[in-house]
C-alpha cells in the first residue's frame, strides 16, 4: 500500500472553497452579547435566506419532518491569517489558555462554526423562496451559511458524554432590572428574548467592573447596562 505521501497518487487540496447558500437574519448586528452557544436561549428568533441559486423547494422537501437542524456557518468576523494553537475562553475568564481544538473559539484555522437550533416552520416565500425560521440561533445577523443538514437524536444526542471544562463552569444567571420607561422602547416582540439575553450575563468573563456601562445592539436599539454583583440593570435605550 502506498503512503499518503505518495504524490503522484494522493492530492491533498490545501485550499477548498466552500459555498455560501444562505445567510441568516437575527436580532445580533455586532457580536457584542451573542450566547456563547446555541440552543442556550431559546427566545432567540432568526430566519435563514437562501441564494437565489438554492431557492428549488424540492431542495427542502421533508425538511419539516425534523424538530432540530445543524447549521454549518462562517465566523465571518473572526477570519485571520494566522491561527493559534491555544486560545483563552472567555467563560474561563479569559485569562486560561486551552488548545484550540478543545473549545468552540471563532480563532480556528478554518473559521467554521457549528450550531444546532429549532426549525419552527419552513416558509415558502412568494420572493425569497424557502425561509426557514429557527430559533436557539447563536449567529450574527448576515452570518453566511455552507449548509444545513437535520439533526438526528438517536446518533446527535449523547446524554452521557463529558462536557471538558465547561462542566465546572457555573451555569449562572444574573436579575435583570429594567425600568418600565426603558421597557416600553422595546418592541413586545422582542422584549422576552432580550430579557433572556441579558440574563444570561453578555459581558466579556474578564470584565466584571460595577461602575461600567456596557452597551449592546438588540435589533435597531442599543441597550446600555450595568451590572453589579449579580444583578443587571438596564440605563438606557437609544434607537439607532
Amino acid at each position: 500500500m502506498k503512503s499518503w505521501d505518495d504524490a503522484d497518487r494522493y492530492k491533498i487540496r490545501e485550499v477548498f472553497r466552500l459555498k455560501v447558500i444562505a445567510h441568516i437574519h437575527s436580532d445580533f448586528p455586532t457580536k457584542f452579547g451573542i450566547p456563547h452557544q446555541s440552543g442556550r436561549i431559546k427566545e432567540l428568533k432568526a430566519e435563514i435566506v437562501f441564494e437565489p441559486e438554492y431557492r428549488n423547494p424540492d431542495a427542502f422537501r421533508g425538511l419539516e419532518e425534523y424538530t432540530y437542524i445543524w447549521i454549518i456557518w462562517e465566523f465571518s468576523q473572526a477570519i485571520r491569517e494566522e491561527w493559534s494553537p491555544t486560545v483563552r475562553p472567555p467563560r474561563l475568564g479569559g485569562n486560561i489558555r486551552k488548545g484550540v481544538f478543545a473549545t468552540r473559539s471563532p480563532f480556528r484555522p478554518n473559521p467554521i462554526g457549528l450550531s444546532s437550533v429549532k426549525l419552527e416552520r419552513v416558509e415558502f416565500h412568494p420572493e425569497l423562496g424557502p425561509v426557514l425560521h429557527v430559533s436557539g440561533a447563536d449567529l450574527m445577523d448576515g452570518t453566511p451559511i455552507f449548509d444545513i443538514k437535520p439533526y438526528l437524536p438517536y446518533v446527535d444526542s449523547h446524554p452521557d458524554g463529558k462536557g471538558g471544562f465547561t462542566d465546572t463552569i457555573q451555569d449562572h444567571r444574573l436579575t435583570v432590572e429594567f425600568p418600565e420607561k426603558w421597557l416600553a422602547m422595546v418592541p413586545q416582540e422582542r422584549r422576552e428574548a432580550l430579557l433572556a439575553v441579558l440574563a444570561n450575563d453578555p459581558r466579556p468573563g474578564y470584565q466584571r467592573d460595577p461602575e461600567r456601562i456596557y452597551g449592546m445592539a438588540f435589533g435597531s436599539q442599543d441597550i446600555r447596562f450595568r451590572v453589579e454583583g449579580d444583578v443587571l440593570t438596564v440605563c438606557e435605550v437609544v434607537e439607532l
